[in-house]
């Protein structure tokens, strides 16, 4: 009987509950940081000197709004977007990141929000490379590109910020806020 108290004091440490959940650092600082690079227009970009826009950036603000937080966009730059999801800097990258196996290994992911063609995703090298020119032999027409989807990622281990994200993104779609954002930012105007 003289170990039941050494027990008890181990027991919080032993329960997956003791884990503090992304959803309860949220709520605690009232706030969702959510890190993007703010240099890929209709996604996220800056306007008019530093204010921040883009399909994304009011995606950000309206999860907030859902979460009852406020958003806190943090410019970042490549190197730095996933590890400091990675890390618990930001508690999500909302920067047309493409759900694929290789991170699914790394994060957690939100229900996709959207789906892309892949060739709106590409990036312009800075530097042209050389142009190797290839004769096609067949008539076939070029293949679509194929669609990506894009989610957002956070730290593993956060199944109730997981739920509350989900959760927000459902609504956002359910009332058609979701395909309103789309519309006004990925349909050319006529």
């Amino acid at each position: 009987m003289r170990f039941l108290p050494g027990l008890i004091c181990l027991l919080p440490l032993l329960s997956p509950l003791a884990h503090a959940e992304l959803i309860d650092d949220v709520n605690d600082r009232g706030e969702l940081r959510i890190a993007l690079e703010a240099n890929t227009p209709p996604f996220n970009y800056k306007e008019d000197g530093d204010k921040l826009t883009g399909f994304e950036v009011e995606l950000g603000q309206q999860l907030a709004n859902e979460l009852d937080v406020r958003a806190d966009f943090i410019v970042t730059d490549a190197s730095d977007l996933l590890e400091g999801v990675e890390s618990g800097k930001y508690d999500v990258a909302l920067n047309h990141i493409a759900l694929t196996p290789e991170l699914k290994e790394r994060f957690a992911f939100s229900a996709p929000y959207s789906q892309v063609d892949s060739q709106l995703l590409a990036h312009e090298e800075p530097q042209p490379r050389p142009m190797v020119l290839v004769q096609a032999l067949t008539e076939e027409k070029p293949k679509a590109a194929t669609p990506v989807s894009l989610a957002i990622p956070f730290q593993k281990g956060n199944p109730a910020f997981q739920a509350s994200i989900d959760s927000a993104l459902a609504r956002i779609k359910a009332d058609g806020r979701l395909e309103a954002l789309s519309q006004k930012w990925f349909t050319e105007p006529k």
